[in-house]
């Protein structure tokens, strides 16, 4: 008996493992990059099972057809508006999903890091969030496609007033965090997070590098709360995620991060090494089973960002280098996905 409770539990990690396919986010802010077509097949030639696009683009979805590559799709914010009209919410599920049955459709991410601060640009969008998530959602209920694909929206740290220590996690406005979250909940769907620790590494005062790229040896921070301990900066912030959710009724929400990344080049510590450090210790730490300290005995479903430089990326110079292949295709780190 304890042989084959031996067995079952290998198989059930390693059906685990299986599922934690990492995948990559597609954006396409360049000006030199590979077409649709040459995309989906470095995709596939390297074996990347997942991806996101940020917008219902025709030629990248026409290229995904019959490759089982898994999609996650974001509607973008500035069609939020539109959405909230459920006519509009159906014709869009029948113009962008019906009609490519041989995609493999996995996640709608209604919404990128919309920001109720009125200081932020993608405020403007936030009483158009929930409504269109739920009309995406009834819309897909409505022709069975609902239990195959899954709503949500693409969060992000700067939605948490408090993150450190993890267990103190809370949203800075719950009137736009909360309906969302209880939505999730409610429906059994998983909320979207982008988590970067470079940019916690910035505008932490200890500056504490090996944290921040997993090379840490042994405990950097214990909770004082509950005592949990914590050798890695991605794990401290996903865990105050999940704080932040619990307190507003969402601690079985689970968290798929939907971007994570370390760029190469023009800013405090965006050098090569450092970006290949993270994204191969990043993919060795989501691909096992010991979740985080808050959540453990779990994979962590992860995309990272991104496939390629894009030369004409908005912000600070990092954001064009967080490419893990260059546009001629290249490898940058020789990250291995199988």
């Amino acid at each position: 008996m304890a042989s084959m409770l031996l067995l079952l539990g290998l198989l059930v990690n390693l059906l685990m493992l299986t599922d934690a396919n990492v995948g990559v986010c597609n954006g396409r802010l360049g000006d030199n990059l590979p077409s649709e077509q040459e995309t989906v097949a470095l995709y596939r030639s390297n074996g990347i099972s997942r991806m996101r696009i940020y917008d219902p683009n025709s030629a990248t979805l026409d290229a995904l057809r019959d490759t089982g590559i898994e999609l996650m799709m974001d509607v973008p914010n500035r069609d939020l508006e539109g959405l909230t009209d459920p006519n509009a919410a159906r014709a869009w599920v029948r113009d962008n999903i019906q009609r490519y049955p041989n995609v493999k459709f996995k996640y709608i991410a209604v919404g990128n890091e919309v920001d109720p601060d009125p200081s932020k640009y993608t405020s403007r969008y936030k009483n158009y969030v929930l409504p269109a998530m739920q009309n995406v959602h009834n819309a897909l209920r409505d022709v069975g496609l609902d239990n195959q694909i899954k709503v949500s929206t693409a969060t992000y740290t700067g939605l948490l007033r408090d993150a450190y220590p993890p267990s103190q996690g809370a949203f800075k406005d719950n009137g736009f965090a909360e309906p969302i979250v209880r939505f999730l909940a409610e429906n059994k769907l998983p909320i979207l997070a982008n988590i970067y620790p470079y940019f916690g590494y910035l505008g932490d005062p200890n500056k504490n590098l090996p944290y921040a790229l997993f090379t840490a040896q042994g405990t950097v921070v214990t909770d004082p709360n509950n005592g949990l301990q914590y050798s890695n900066l991605f794990d401290a912030m996903l865990d105050a995620h999940y704080a932040a959710q619990a307190r507003v009724g969402g601690g079985d929400v689970e968290i798929v991060v939907s971007e994570s990344g370390w760029p190469s080049d023009n800013g405090q510590e965006a050098t090569v090494g450092n970006a290949g450090t993270y994204y191969r210790n990043l993919i060795n730490h989501v691909r096992g089973t010991a979740g985080t300290p808050l959540k453990r005995g779990r994979s962590i479903e992860t995309y990272l960002f991104a496939m390629f430089d894009e030369n004409n990326k908005d912000g600070d110079a990092t954001e064009k280098h967080f490419g893990v292949f260059s546009p001629n295709k290249d490898s940058k780190y020789g990250l291995s996905f199988n």
